[in-house]
């Protein structure tokens, strides 16, 4: 009962703020007649009337408040990296990922490792941006910019790249 009247004075869903109370006559053994009539009796109610309580829910402060900070603001105050990484071993992928874990953009140089060893990096790659939901893209010959989810690439480079193989 009284989780009852805890959610009411939540709600206020009293109305008029009264509160009914119930008395039953108090029954002892008595001849049947009696209980008849008792019995043909309805309880009588009696109102009580209770103030509610005055609580403010959301104080409203008096002092305005300037929480809104652009995001180009935000990303300048941090100061956001590009890094520039030549790998010479498959094993500097991970370097690499790391780095964009960190949200940082980079950039892979990878002409001075063999072919092989740099398809295995850019295929690495390309499933650490797509787990960070980022992005990579080739920006010239065996050079790819990899960026995480908070960095835009606007523009585009054009696909004329002369092959020297």
């Amino acid at each position: 009962m009284s989780m009852k009247n805890k959610i009411k004075n939540f709600f206020y869903l009293e109305e008029d703020l009264e509160e009914e109370i119930t008395q039953a006559p108090i029954q002892q053994q008595q001849p049947v007649q009696q209980q008849q009539q008792i019995q043909s009796v309805k309880p009588k109610k009696v109102m009580k009337e209770r103030k509610a309580p005055v609580q403010e829910i959301f104080p409203q402060s008096t002092t305005p408040t300037n929480n809104i900070v652009s995001l180009q603001a935000a990303m300048n105050s941090k100061g956001a990296k590009v890094v520039l990484v030549e790998p010479r071993v498959y094993a500097e992928a991970q370097d690499i990922a790391e780095h964009l874990k960190n949200k940082r953009a980079t950039i892979v140089n990878l002409q001075r490792i063999e072919r092989e060893q740099g398809v295995r990096i850019i295929d690495f790659l390309s499933g650490t941006v797509y787990a960070l939901a980022g992005d990579i893209q080739r920006i010239g010959k065996d050079i790819f910019l990899c960026t995480p989810e908070n960095v835009e690439v606007s523009g585009e480079i054009s696909n004329f790249i002369l092959d020297d193989n």
